[in-house]
């Protein structure tokens, strides 16, 4: 037995120094750091004018949904405190659905039945100029609250208890706020923002999730003043391969608190969240541009920054498409301590080649230039040998990525439904090549080839086939017509080369 762990010590150290020496010796210099050209957003509000609006009052015993069928463009919808078994689905334009809190009491939308969940998504909107507030959302299987290519949204004061795979998802939408939610116990990412642009996320409160705060594909995201904490990892800036936006870039994480992010992950086996390491405090995996700015990172058990490029997960880096490592992250002054007190074996062994049994403050694995990091000795890093000196000192002068006037909502011609349909709706679980929550497109199209039809009938009226994946909700609220076009979208997808 002895002989045997000595030999484990000694491989495990073998292999550290192979991998210190091998990227010290192999990897690129990347030149100094320039100051980041930022987008110039606007000043970090979303004026919601609810004074002329037409109300529609919905009480406890009624139906959300049928308030929303009655609505016209510009109606404000006012919900007042009840338990609302329903899922709501907004297809229109500039709607406001706002819960009435009286005396603490909250208008609560409950997916569940006899203890058991049996309702997919709490709310689900599709259209463009949308306030949803003040909404108390537990037990539902899918979403809380999700956007499907709505542009102009904003999503505040609400409270999210596990419910599903996302708390907050806006899919393929711009110029969006959300802000002052409180989430926890979702089964990925608690608030994903996948595919946006133009996106705010602020004073939120997230824990006991697999991912706090998720920023994956997007342009042009704010991260700031959250507090993350006791998730399995706090704050992600991703690339996913697979997925039709290819870039992740323009990324500001300032000014939030990243605490004791060690939960257990419990994650969907072998989704890419599964892959997510305990006690990492953020995360950045092939984003450009990201700085990370003023946080309090402590208390994370395996490190509190990693930086890594696509090779992070084996199954991760078969899109050539993507340009696959982090470039120009610039870190400026955070406070950190406490952070990895126990890391995984990987980094510990890494930090064996530096005489260090804890995790580190910061690590950089893998490619990418144009790094750099100010006031490097404050930390213990690891893979930071190339990463010049910031230039930049703050990003104080970037007060919002929200956009000064509001975007057009998206106009859809006919052709294009089916593959807007698919970036704003299905995108979320099924990338390409990749496995997400839902099986990847390439098994779909095999197991639908040439049946366009086949798979719209499933995509309103799915049954559960394999036991590896979650149920799929269906997707009935779309018209048939749409169905069709996105599942022959689907069929006929092929992936960028």
């Amino acid at each position: 037995m002895k002989k045997a762990i000595i030999w484990i010590i000694v491989s495990a150290l073998v292999f550290a120094i192979g991998v210190y020496f091998g990227k010290v010796k192999f990897s690129a210099s990347g030149p100094a750091a320039p100051p980041p050209t930022f987008f110039e957003g606007g000043d970090g509000t979303m004026a919601v004018d609810l004074s002329e609006k037409n109300v529609i009052e919905v009480k406890d015993g009624q139906s959300i949904q049928e308030a929303v069928g009655k609505a016209n463009p510009g109606d404000l919808i006012r919900v007042y405190p009840g338990t609302y078994h329903e899922c709501v689905y907004i297809d229109k334009d500039n709607i406001t659905l706002q819960g009435v809190i009286q005396k603490g009491n909250w208008p609560t939308l409950d997916g569940s039945k006899d203890g058991e969940k049996v309702l997919n998504d709490a709310i689900l909107y599709s259209g463009s100029n949308m306030l949803i507030e003040n909404f108390k959302i537990v037990q539902y299987k899918g979403n809380g609250i999700m956007g499907q290519a709505g542009n102009n949204f904003l999503i505040r004061n609400n409270w999210i208890i596990e419910s599903g795979v996302y708390g907050i998802f806006p899919e393929f939408g711009k110029n969006g706020l959300i802000e002052h939610n409180i989430l926890s116990g979702i089964a990925d990412a608690a608030i994903y923002v996948g595919m946006c642009d133009n996106i705010d996320v602020k004073y939120n409160e997230v824990y006991e999730s697999v991912a706090g705060i998720e920023i994956e594909n997007c342009r042009h995201a704010l991260v700031e003043g959250n507090y993350t904490h006791d998730n399995t990892g706090g704050i992600l800036a991703f690339i996913t391969p697979g997925l039709p936006i290819k870039t992740c870039f323009d990324v500001i994480i300032r000014n939030n608190f990243v605490v004791n992010n060690n939960h257990e992950n419990f994650g969907k086996p072998g989704a890419i969240i599964s892959l997510l390491p305990k006690g990492t405090g953020i995360i950045v995996m092939a984003a450009d541009d990201v700085v990370i700015e003023n946080n309090i990172i402590t208390g994370n058990g395996n490190t509190g920054i990693a930086i890594t490029d696509l090779s992070f997960g084996s199954q991760l880096s078969k899109d050539t498409a993507v340009e696959p490592n982090p470039d120009r992250v610039v870190i400026l002054d955070n406070v950190m301590y406490g952070n990895g007190e126990n890391p995984v074996a990987d980094i510990k062994a890494a930090m064996a080649t530096q005489m260090d049994t804890k995790g580190p403050d910061i690590l950089a694995y893998g490619g990418g230039v144009g790094s750099c990091i100010r006031n490097r000795d404050m930390y213990r890093t690891w893979g930071l040998e190339n990463y010049a000196s910031c230039e930049l000192a703050s990003t104080a002068n970037v007060k919002s990525y929200l956009l000064a006037e509001p975007v057009a909502p998206r106009e859809l011609e006919t052709d294009e439904k089916g593959k807007m349909a698919y970036y704003g709706v299905c995108s979320g679980c099924h990338a390409y090549d990749v496995r997400m929550i839902g099986p990847p497109v390439q098994a779909i199209q095999a197991m639908y080839k040439d049946n366009p039809q086949g798979l719209a009938d499933y995509i309103a009226n799915p049954v559960r086939r394999r036991e590896d994946y979650p149920e799929m909700p269906p997707q009935n609220y779309l018209t048939e017509e749409t169905r069709l076009a996105v599942a022959e979208f689907m069929l006929n997808f092929e992936k960028k080369k």
